[in-house]
C-alpha cells in the first residue's frame, strides 16, 4: 500500500503544524516491548524530544515471542504505548508495519486502531520525490521464512548473548569503562554473521529494484545502516535493545540515522545511566 493514497487512509482530524516539526518523518523498529532488554526509557526520551508528520513503527515493536516465555511489562513500556497513541491523536500519521515478533498484527492489514494505521508494507515518498519501500525485513531472512525452528534457536542464542552482555557491562561499569556491545561486535567481526548481513542487504536491494523504488527502509537485523547497495538506498533503522537508533527524514527530503544512545552519552559526559541500567 502507499502512504500517499489518501483514499485508502482514514483522515486524522487533528492536523499538526508542519512548521513546528523537527522532522518530516521518523522510522523506528525492533523496540521489543515486553522483553527485559528493551531500552524503553531511552525511547521515551527520544519520542518526547522530536515530533514529525509521519512516524513509522517498522516491526517488532511488541515482542510477543518473549512474552510467551515470560511477561516483562514495567511502567516505562506502558508509557511508550501511551506516547505513541498520543502522537497519533494529536495529528502525527503513525503507521505500524508488524514484524515477525508481532506477526499476528499482520492479520489487521489496512485497519486503524486509535489513529494508528496497520500495514504489512508501505511506500513512502519523501519531500524531494524519492520513493522508499518500507518493510520490517524478516521477509528477506531465509531462516525466519523457511525454518521457524532455526529462527527460534537463533532468538534464544541472541537472548543469551544479551544476558552475557549485561553481565559483562556491569563489570565494565565497576571498572569505570564505557558500554560495549557483544552482539554488535559479533555482527561486524564474526565471518558468518558478516556474510548473513551482506546477503540480507543484497536481498533488500533486489526487492527494491523489483518494486522500481529508490530505496528500501527496514529493521529486523538490529544493525543500523544507511548506504548504497547495488544502486539502491539501503536504510536500516537499527533497534532499541542495544544501539537505540532511528532513521529520520529532514524537511528537504534527505535521510539520516540518529544514534540516540550515543547522543545521551555525550550529554552525560560519556555515561548514560538509562542505557547502562535498562533491563
Amino acid at each position: 500500500m502507499n502512504s500517499n493514497d489518501r483514499n485508502s487512509t482514514p483522515e486524522i482530524s487533528n492536523v499538526v503544524n508542519l512548521r513546528t516539526l523537527d522532522y518530516r518523518s521518523i522510522w523506528i523498529s525492533d523496540v521489543h516491548l515486553g522483553f527485559k532488554g528493551c531500552k524503553a526509557e531511552l525511547l521515551l526520551d527520544f519520542l518526547k524530544t522530536f515530533n514529525s508528520e509521519y512516524l513509522y513503527l517498522v516491526g517488532d515493536i511488541v515482542d510477543l515471542w518473549s512474552m510467551n516465555k515470560v511477561v516483562h511489562w514495567p511502567q516505562s513500556h506502558n508509557n511508550v504505548v501511551r506516547t505513541l497513541l498520543s502522537k497519533a491523536k494529536k495529528g502525527t500519521r503513525v503507521i505500524y508495519i508488524p514484524g515477525n515478533h508481532d506477526e499476528p498484527l499482520r492479520d489487521y492489514d489496512g485497519m486503524q486502531f486509535g489513529n494508528v494505521i496497520i500495514r504489512t508494507c508501505d511506500i513512502h515518498t519523501t519531500s524531494n520525490g524519492k520513493q522508499y519501500l518500507v518493510m520490517h525485513g524478516d521477509e528477506f531472512d531465509s531462516a525466519v521464512k523457511c525454518n521457524k525452528l532455526l529462527s527460534f534457536v537463533g532468538s534464544r542464542a541472541y537472548d543469551l548473548i544479551l544476558e552475557l552482555n549485561r553481565t559483562y557491562n556491569f563489570l565494565r561499569r565497576k571498572l569505570g569503562l564505557p558500554y560495549w556491545s557483544l552482539s554488535n561486535y559479533i555482527k561486524h567481526r564474526v565471518n558468518n554473521a558478516v556474510k548473513y548481513v551482506n546477503r540480507f542487504e543484497d536481498a533488500v536491494a533486489y526487492e527494491a529494484n523489483r518494486h522500481n523504488v529508490d530505496g528500501l527502509i527496514c529493521g529486523h537485523i538490529h544493525r543500523a545502516n544507511l548506504r548504497q547497495v547495488n544502486g539502491i538506498e539501503y536504510c536500516n533503522t537499527g533497534d532499541w535493545v542495544e544501539s537505540c537508533t532511528a532513521l529520520v527524514e529532514r524537511h528537504d527530503g534527505t535521510l539520516e540515522l540518529i544514534n540516540w544512545a550515543e547522543q545521551v552519552c555525550q550529554k552525560s559526559n560519556g555515561r548514560s545511566p538509562s542505557l547502562e541500567n535498562a533491563a
